[in-house]
Order: C-alpha cells, then sequence, then structure tokens
C-alpha cells in the first residue's frame, strides 16, 4: 500500500505545473518609516505544528539581519532569553536571542514570538542549503528549505 501511495504522489507530483515555490522579498516602510526588506514563510515541524518565519532587514543594504519565529498565540509560550540553533549538515549556529531588544515584542503578552540575531548564520553561509532549525523547549526541528535559505542570503544586499 504504501509503494502505491508513494508511486501515485510521485504521479501527481510530476504532472503538477512547477510554478513558484517561493516566498519573495518584500520591501516596504516600516513602523518608523525606516525601509523593511523581508522574506515571510510559513512552514511546519515534524510535529506539524504551522510556525511563521520572518527574516529580515531595516534600512540600508547592511543594516541589522533579524529572523522573527512566529508560533500560535495561545498554543505556545516563549521564553527569553534562548537560543536558536541552526544546523545544516555537520555545521551549527547558536543564533543569540535578541527578542527583549525590540520593544514590540517585549510588550506583547501572547509571548508567541522570537526574534533572533541573523548575521551570525548569512555571515557563514554560502550556499543555499536546507537547514534545520531547534528551539529547546519549543520544537526539536523547523526543516528550512534551500528556497527560503536562498531568500534570506539576498537579505543583506538586496536595494530598497
Amino acid at each position: 500500500m504504501s509503494r502505491l501511495l508513494a508511486a501515485l504522489t510521485l504521479l501527481v507530483l510530476t504532472l503538477l505545473p512547477a510554478g513558484p515555490a517561493a516566498a519573495e522579498l518584500h520591501s516596504h516602510p516600516g513602523d518608523n518609516g525606516t525601509p523593511v526588506v523581508r522574506s515571510l514563510e510559513s512552514l511546519r515541524d515534524l510535529d506539524y505544528q504551522a510556525w511563521q518565519l520572518v527574516a529580515y532587514r531595516e534600512g540600508e543594504p547592511g543594516g541589522e539581519l533579524r529572523l522573527r519565529v512566529v508560533g500560535y498565540p495561545g498554543r505556545v509560550r516563549l521564553d527569553h532569553p534562548t537560543e536558536l540553533i541552526v544546523l545544516s549538515g555537520s555545521h551549527r549556529w547558536d543564533l543569540p536571542d535578541r527578542t527583549l531588544e525590540n520593544s514590540l515584542l517585549k510588550s506583547d503578552g501572547r509571548e508567541a514570538a522570537a526574534e533572533f540575531d541573523l548575521a551570525p548564520l548569512l555571515a557563514e553561509l554560502n550556499k543555499n542549503r536546507p537547514l534545520r532549525l531547534q528551539l529547546p523547549g519549543v520544537f526539536n526541528e523547523l526543516p528550512v528549505p534551500p528556497f527560503v535559505v536562498k531568500e534570506w542570503r539576498e537579505l543583506p544586499t538586496y536595494p530598497l
């Protein structure tokens, strides 16, 4: 039965038109008027819980790079500080928690979002390789596909 299901899945995927699978980078004015460039994607962890990943840069190219992880309010509570662990093959990055530096997130009583410094990861990534995110006590593995990593890598230099 599982072979039949796998064959049918492959057939359906083969017949579907190959459209763009990625979200796109968007530039817009931020709350304080500073331009923001962002990548927004909804992904599921291995427990099939949905998460929103927002990678963004405020201001001109070379500005601060952040990754916001947002869970469904009421279903998850994110404590701070906690590092986000990023894995790819034998590589590991521990991204520092910057949530409490963001006044909007700091005052949000739902505590369903966390924000991390994305710069250490992007400084070392030289390929659009798949990543696995771990947030201790929250999720064990959240796969990030290469098309999302490609957008993240474009953030530092993306024109406004």
